[in-house]
């Protein structure tokens, strides 16, 4: 089967992970059970929509309508975030109950909230979280630091397993200090003197660091288990989700978490080569990411979220050379690896435009933000498919009234020619019940293709 995969063009490997999701299976191989002929029915057409859309035919039979929210589940449900972290059952319960009510044509799981108890057994410090640093009904918030030293890319170009065993994880998860003691894999190599290797499995911290692992493991699991049996309800009631997984973009790994906003900046001025090097390093490694995510899940969604490349961050010219080439060659090597990269141009795009336009066509999924949406209709529109761009503003300040004509408009000019699914344009936490239940059935009756 994986020859005859890799013989495949990136067409029939992303028309075959369709063909898969449209007649589903369950893990033992067998056919998934539908609560009904019409959940089924519903199923298969919101898929199809989909499908269209991405694919940018012509002629769906509606706009497909989705919602890609943060933490709003939750608040709708009348939990707070912490109680979604914390007790996966509430997590799951809440998230159905506003597929229900809401049923737009797919979603996203129910996994947004994250695993408390899973982040308290690796003391995990890249992040605060309701109840460790943040307040129980707020969401969690990112602690950047320079958690790479400018003098650390040889490690990482090196060996990036090794730089990120050794060095980054102990130092964004306190619990896996024993990590700081192993030795480079690469080293075990014959028997003369091969045990000297194994010594620091035998010392405490590196036990204890193993212990907590196995902890953290099974919650892990446990976590999935619930995600994972939320999403195959849900099927059967007729809603898909065909997110597979996530990675990034080059630049980010090592502008987010690694060396961080003030530091990669500096790099590009102070040593612009290592940078390089360390960026066309990450390609085939996020490549690989999004590709083994696909086929754990089965879902090809794989989603990119882009921080760093929107207007403010970088001059044009530095977007051209330290950003969009590598980014490129991970949206291409997902798209041959039968992946659908899902991009959010998070904030405002506008310079970036004709450059990312360059694209093959109808196998991505762009998420657009506070950019112009009719210009990037216009450029990166010819090649891809959209997704937005209802503002979170608008949905937390606005009227029922204010959601309608906003979508009229969107679908007036930018869905009549296919391409194009109606969402919100970044993740949202809280909004009115009623200005979203309006985006979804407004978008419904009124985005019929004629």
């Amino acid at each position: 089967m994986d020859k005859q995969w890799e013989q495949m063009t990136a067409d029939e490997k992303q028309e075959a992970q369709f063909q898969k999701l449209l007649s589903p299976k369950d893990p033992e191989g067998n056919d998934v059970k539908f609560e009904s002929p019409a959940a089924e029915a519903t199923y298969k057409a919101n898929l199809t929509r989909i499908k269209d859309a991405i694919q940018m035919k012509k002629k769906p039979d509606r706009v497909p309508v989705v919602i890609f929210p943060s933490m709003f589940p939750y608040y709708f449900a009348g939990i707070t975030p912490r109680e979604a972290m914390y007790d996966y059952d509430k997590c799951v319960a809440a998230f159905k109950k506003y597929m229900l009510e809401y049923q737009p044509d797919m979603h996203i799981g129910a996994s947004a909230p994250g695993p408390g108890r899973f982040f308290e057994l690796v003391d995990y410090k890249l992040y605060a979280w309701p109840g460790h640093g943040v307040a129980d009904e707020h969401c969690y918030q990112c602690i950047e630091k320079e958690y790479m030293k400018p003098e650390e890319y040889d490690l990482l170009l090196m060996d990036p397993s090794f730089y990120f065993r050794n060095f980054y994880l102990p130092r964004v998860y306190g619990a896996l200090q024993g990590f700081t003691m192993l030795p480079p894999f690469t080293g075990i190599l014959e028997m003369y003197g091969v045990a000297f290797n194994f010594i620091p499995f035998g010392l405490p911290p590196v036990q204890e660091t193993f212990k907590k692992l196995f902890e953290a493991g099974a919650e892990a699991l446990k976590w999935a288990g619930a995600m994972g049996g939320c999403d195959a309800e849900l099927r059967a009631k007729g809603f898909p989700n065909i997110l597979g997984g996530y990675t990034k973009a080059p630049y980010d790994v090592i502008g987010d978490t690694l060396r961080g906003t003030r530091g990669i900046m500096m790099d590009m001025y102070r040593q612009p080569d290592k940078l390089l090097e360390a960026l066309e390093r990450l390609v085939p490694i996020m490549i690989a990411m999004g590709i083994n995510s696909m086929k754990q899940t089965g879902n090809p969604l794989i989603f990119i979220p882009l921080h760093k490349g929107a207007d403010g961050f970088l001059s044009d010219a530095q977007f051209q050379k330290f950003y969009w080439p590598t980014l490129k060659q991970v949206i291409v090597g997902l798209i041959e690896g039968g992946c659908i990269p899902f991009i959010a141009l998070e904030g405002k795009w506008t310079t970036r435009l004709e450059v990312i336009q360059d694209i093959p066509r109808g196998k991505t999924l762009w998420m657009i933000d506070q950019s112009d949406i009719q210009k990037v209709k216009a450029t990166l529109g010819r090649n891809a498919c959209l997704a937005g761009n209802v503002p979170s503003s608008l949905l937390r300040l606005g009227t029922p009234q204010e959601i309608r004509d906003y979508c009229k408009h969107l679908i007036d000019t930018v869905a009549q020619d296919g391409g194009f699914i109606l969402a919100n344009g970044a993740f949202f936490d809280e909004a009115k019940p009623e200005n979203v239940k309006a985006m979804v059935d407004f978008g419904k009756e009124y985005g019929v293709y004629k």
